[in-house]
């Protein structure tokens, strides 16, 4: 698996526009064959940041992921409510349930 996490800050005004976004790209997310799971995740004592954990099959399905509209979609609609670039640290697994 190529387990990838984002981190990404919101402007606190748009923490619930963010949200129903993310939310929306993340259910056509895990519709895609590469992708083994998607998760939306906020941070319990600073809700304007979030995770998204996009687990993949290969090295090679996050950049499908990035050809779909659904993503496209998301990306024009959610960066500008980004109070800074959101950032990625990609993982491997050693061992998932």
């Amino acid at each position: 698996m190529y387990i990838v996490h984002v981190h990404i800050r919101v402007k606190p005004e748009f923490i619930q526009a963010f949200q129903e976004a993310t939310l929306e790209n993340a259910r056509n997310s895990v519709r895609e064959p590469g992708v083994a799971r998607f998760d939306v995740i906020q941070q319990a004592d600073d809700p304007a940041r979030f995770v998204l954990v996009e687990v993949y099959r290969t090295p090679d399905d996050p950049a499908k992921h990035k050809e779909t509209a659904h993503y496209n979609r998301w990306r024009e609609v959610a960066e500008p409510m980004m109070a800074e670039p959101r950032t990625r640290v990609v993982y491997n697994d050693v061992f998932m349930t």
